[in-house]
């Protein structure tokens, strides 16, 4: 089981892991070891997320879902098999974490008498200002 909040586990039965050859640091065994590891995780048949989490999920992983909900995650960081398979495990855990995480919903509010009266005087006085720099009217000559 990864533990992943207080109140969501993912059994490992749920991910499946394939290791496939990698590009990046590596050197002579680039060419010969599969070092890099492409995460599934079903997401939308998964029994062990909420589905207010399944949806905000589905909908942070963007491109790294498929059409059937699956979520790819692909890991070529390192140059070992294990360390690449840790680090996506951990990024799986950090997304369903941000998931989990609920919106805070925005509440309108009105301005106060107080900060509309505030707004008005600052107003006037830059008014006041502008009016002080202008150049006196000309009286004409008769």
């Amino acid at each position: 089981m990864i533990r992943v909040t207080p109140s969501i586990e993912i059994d490992e039965r749920e991910i499946s892991e394939t290791f496939v050859r990698a590009s990046g640091p590596g050197g002579q065994n680039i060419n010969k070891v599969a070092t890099a590891v492409q995460l599934r995780f079903d997401v939308a048949r998964s029994p062990s997320l909420p589905d207010d989490v399944r949806e905000r999920l589905l909908r942070l992983a963007g491109k790294r879902v498929t059409e059937e909900g699956v979520l790819l995650i692909e890991a070529r960081r390192f140059r070992t098999q294990e360390r690449n398979r840790q680090d996506a495990r951990e990024r799986l855990a950090a997304l369903i974490r941000r998931a989990a995480v609920k919106p805070k919903y925005r509440r309108s509010t009105k301005p106060t008498v107080q900060s509309k009266r505030r707004r008005l005087d600052e107003k006037r006085l830059r008014s006041r200002i502008k009016r002080m720099r202008q150049p006196l009217p000309r009286i004409p000559e008769d």
